[in-house]
């Protein structure tokens, strides 16, 4: 990989990520119905960090999967247990002996990407005889939060096929009763989400991250909305990404102030946004604060 300075392992970055879905549900709330994510006193949407985490997860799977160094701890229907299992056998240690608990978390971060990435609680349940401790990750994000109000709307949906033959109706019934099945989907008409994004070089030492490690989570952020498509989450793309990278690993600048460096304005004379373009995105690079560099990666 081609790397640059927002790609060195040690220096800190901050980073804001703008993305906007189209007629779809960008990360539904399973205790609401799956309804979009909304903050009921102003009702901007929310996407959570595990959401856009379980993405680059997903994206690092599809494109290095079949390299060890980039397996996936937190898989979809894949039991943890396993994963630490294989930790053990890989240092020679039995089924509850912690006394390579460490050298078995040190193997986790060199083989899973998302455990050397985001960290991990590898400790398991009581008796589970496989104990490899608590990783804390460099890259940390925040839930993403609509720069504007949303609006929530569940469809009726249909479906005209019958499940099975003895569905159908008798002469004595009525056939508009019985021409398939009423269904619900939740989505947003449209939304443009903002989140934030940091990463630590203090626990990339400890996790052994590499700066191919930091330009994977860069491709990922960029790609990772073009292998998950669904009808339900309808149109999602991304609109922008500006990574603050700092001379030094502890930083040269409060990331809030960093990140008021991106300004997000709704044009005048729109009321109900529905694309992208009825918004200004304002990015002051000019004088950023001594030690700081901006890098566009999007937008």
């Amino acid at each position: 990989m081609n790397h640059s300075i927002h790609t060195d392992p040690n220096r800190r970055h901050d980073f804001v990520l703008l993305f906007d879905v189209t007629d779809g549900n960008p990360n539904g709330d399973p205790d609401a119905g799956n309804l979009p994510r909304v903050d009921p006193e102003t009702m901007q949407g929310i996407v959570t960090d595990v959401c856009l985490k379980r993405k680059i997860r997903n994206w690092v799977d599809a494109t290095r999967g079949t390299q060890e160094r980039y397996k996936i701890f937190v898989e979809n229907r894949g039991y943890l247990v396993d994963h630490k299992r294989r930790a053990y056998e890989a240092v020679g240690a039995k089924k509850g002996d912690d006394s390579k608990a460490d050298e078995a978390q040190q193997w986790m971060c060199q083989n899973y990407f998302d455990v050397r990435m985001f960290g991990a609680v590898l400790v398991g349940k009581k008796g589970e005889g496989y104990n490899c401790g608590q990783v804390r990750g460099p890259v940390q994000m925040t839930f993403a939060r609509s720069i504007d109000q949303v609006v929530p709307l569940d469809l009726s949906i249909t479906r005209v096929a019958l499940e099975n033959p003895g569905d159908k109706p008798r002469e004595d019934e009525d056939e508009k009763a019985a021409t398939g099945t009423m269904g619900r989907k939740a989505l947003l008409p449209y939304g443009l989400f903002r989140g934030y994004g940091f990463f630590t070089p203090h626990f990339a030492k400890q996790t052994g991250v590499t700066a191919d490690d930091l330009a994977l989570v860069w491709e990922a952020l960029q790609q990772m909305w073009t292998i998950d498509r669904s009808s339900s989450r309808g149109l999602m793309a991304l609109r922008g990404l500006y990574v603050f990278t700092h001379d030094t690993p502890v930083g040269n600048a409060p990331a809030q102030s960093l990140f008021d460096r991106v300004r997000v304005v709704r044009k005048g004379g729109v009321t109900a946004p529905r694309a992208f373009s009825d918004y200004t995105v304002d990015v002051e690079d000019e004088n950023p604060p001594e030690g700081v560099t901006l890098t566009r990666l999007v937008g």
